[in-house]
């Protein structure tokens, strides 16, 4: 009995000094040109593998996604392809990762912004629309002058693999950001939900923070990239119908438990006159929405948000 005894209080002692060794890291690296930061709960020797890890699927992300990137052939590109079509179709066209024509033609990807022409803009809109794209057996068929804009939900699916990959590895507490796309797991460093701010879109500051945990979020906004002309803001979300930028939100931030897809109908919904219909269709997001006039609403499903006056 006594032998017993030693060995699971032995096999006791090893698991607490295992447990001893993690810790809470921190780590930044620069990926889809922005500021990406991961916070990990784990053993320093964890910590090297989450790293190494985390930048081999940014870096495929970046190589796949990337404005000039042209492979249609990936599975990796098939996969997302499928998954940004059934939030096309859900919303109507709302969310379209054919924009890339409207993008480069108000200068912003040459960041030589201009307002174009009526007649520009029509010619641009020929070449707008996913179901002109065509999955065949080999990969993507695009017609001519259809270009692709991944930039809508390529890193949240970035964000996605590589939570998936270190929750994997064992790390069973962590908080990935990207450019404030993000997924959190577990608890924080306080061993409580994750406090996930988000921005204010007139203002230094936040307009308020989610209690979140295992969940992603992201946030389209009319903010991020933008230029003024004759007093007017001209934004970089553009309404795949028009061919202008979407009007009458400042902000839309989803959550749920895909952060691809919290990603891609944080666009729909910033883009679409009808958001409730869209977010109907996925009823374990919810989102948080801020109108032209600065007035907040809250829709879908209900997680733990608090406004800061």
């Amino acid at each position: 009995m006594k032998k017993y005894r030693i060995v699971i209080f032995f096999w006791v002692m090893c698991l607490f000094a295992c447990q001893g060794n993690q810790s809470w890291h921190k780590t930044t690296f620069m990926y889809f040109d922005t500021l990406c930061e991961a916070n990990l709960f784990c053993t320093a020797s964890d910590f090297v593998h989450a790293q190494e890890e985390v930048r081999r699927i940014f870096s495929i992300i970046d190589e796949h996604f990337a404005p000039q990137a042209k492979d249609y052939h990936s599975p990796l590109v098939l996969d997302l392809f499928r998954k940004a079509l059934a939030v096309y179709i859900d919303s109507q066209g709302s969310f379209d990762v054919t924009v890339a024509p409207l993008s480069d033609l108000w200068g912003f990807q040459s960041k030589s912004y201009a307002v174009p022409s009526p007649e520009t803009i029509l010619g641009a809109l020929t070449h707008i629309g996913m179901k002109k794209i065509t999955i065949e057996p080999e990969g993507l068929s695009l017609p001519p002058g259809v270009t692709l804009d991944w930039g809508g939900i390529a890193k949240g699916f970035g964000i996605d693999l590589a939570a998936q990959a270190l929750i994997e590895l064992g790390v069973q507490r962590g908080f990935i950001n990207a450019g404030g796309d993000l997924y959190c797991w577990g608890t924080n460093p306080e061993n409580k939900f994750w406090q996930i701010g988000i921005k204010h879109p007139r203002q230094e500051g936040y307009l308020g923070v989610f209690a979140l945990s295992d969940l992603g979020a992201a946030t389209t906004g009319d903010y991020q990239r933008y230029f003024m002309h004759a007093g007017e803001r001209y934004h970089h979300v553009f309404d795949p119908i028009t061919g202008y930028p979407a009007r009458g939100k400042q902000s839309v931030t989803v959550v749920g438990p895909e952060t691809s897809l919290c990603d891609a109908l944080s666009t729909a919904l910033f883009v679409s006159k009808e958001p409730e219909v869209i977010l109907a269709k996925y009823p374990e997001y919810g989102a948080v929405i801020v109108n032209t006039e600065g007035k907040i609403k809250r829709m879908g499903k209900a997680f733990t948000f608090q406004i800061w006056n």
